[in-house]
């Protein structure tokens, strides 16, 4: 007579493999983002002279407006209400409104490169309030992870990769951060109880309406300007827009806004490499070396302690 089966051990049982398989696919949703906004700093300087920044600002959000409707009419998720729906509003006004409008406007006084250095100072902003506000603390692996990183967008910026530059592109280039920086702390707090493509496409919707003065200087504009500035526009509001911002509110949801945000570091990094590329600006080696140190960086700040780890 056989004998009765034992019940499985821990050691018997199948390996759950979700936890992985969904921090692989954050960590994807991470770098595409990277890709793409960086991408953005690059579209913005080649359109520069053919589109006007409040133009191109109403442009790029207007695209992304069409393009996100279309998403959530598919997929119908729930409208932001109350209290949430002043967030986004919020959100919307500051992030895809203003800083869409002061980023364009800080890229006519300087180059791509050096307007990322400066707009991403924003994470320093954001991982400091976010440690104090909404109590995330300062783990020492994000702390180290911030200050090489942003050790590598001071030597990029020493490195002279910037064609040119002048008081009112640096001043322009802070504001941008500072309002990057304001938009990603008031999301964080609105995607606690508001679906990730609802605030996306609302607060896109909110930041073309506050762009809709520029619409007629947009439409005069566009029957001078070529068609590869049409196409950059268009390009910037389907990915570094909609396609970017929407994975963004998926990443940012899953993870501390300091730590998130930490990670947009390395974009002056991948700004750097698009422009000598696509604009001709030859990085210096201190260009090399700090945007090294900016990938190091967001890497190290990505760790988590031991104890969590084990744990």
């Amino acid at each position: 007579m056989p004998s009765p089966a034992l019940p499985p051990t821990r050691a018997d049982l199948p390996l759950i493999t979700e936890s992985p398989r969904r921090d692989w696919t954050i960590a994807a949703a991470t770098a595409t983002v990277l890709v793409l906004w960086a991408s953005a700093f690059v579209a913005i300087r080649w359109v520069g002279d053919d589109l006007s920044p409040g133009s191109l600002a109403f442009a790029r959000q207007f695209t992304a407006t069409v393009v996100l409707v279309g998403v959530a009419i598919w997929r119908r998720p729930p409208l932001p209400r109350g209290r949430s729906l002043v967030l986004v509003i919020v959100y919307g006004l500051l992030w895809f409104g203003g800083y869409t409008l002061v980023l364009n406007l800080a890229e006519r006084h300087l180059d791509a490169g050096t307007a990322a250095m400066l707009v991403n100072i924003a994470p320093l902003i954001v991982a400091g309030v976010a440690g104090v506000v909404f109590k995330e603390g300062f783990p020492r692996p994000l702390i180290w992870g911030i200050g090489v990183a942003f050790v590598g967008v001071v030597l990029i910026a020493a490195g002279g990769v910037g064609a040119h530059s002048d008081p009112l592109g640096i001043a322009l280039g802070l504001l941008a951060a500072v309002l990057y920086a304001s938009g990603v702390l008031v999301q964080k707090v609105a995607l606690r109880t508001t679906n990730a493509l609802s605030a996306t496409w609302v607060g896109c919707a909110v930041g073309a309406i506050a762009l809709l003065p520029f619409l007629l200087g947009l439409a005069g504009e566009l029957t001078q300007a070529p068609a590869t500035a049409v196409a950059a526009a268009v390009y910037l509001g389907v990915f570094p827009s909609a396609v970017a911002f929407l994975l963004w509110a998926r990443v940012l949801q899953r993870g501390t806004a300091g730590a998130t945000a930490s990670a947009t570091l390395a974009v002056p990094a991948i700004v750097v490499l698009l422009a000598w590329l696509l604009l001709g600006e030859l990085p210096t080696l201190l260009g090399i070396i700090g945007g090294t140190l900016c990938l190091a960086g967001v890497a190290w700040s990505r760790r988590l302690p031991s104890r969590a780890t084990s744990a």
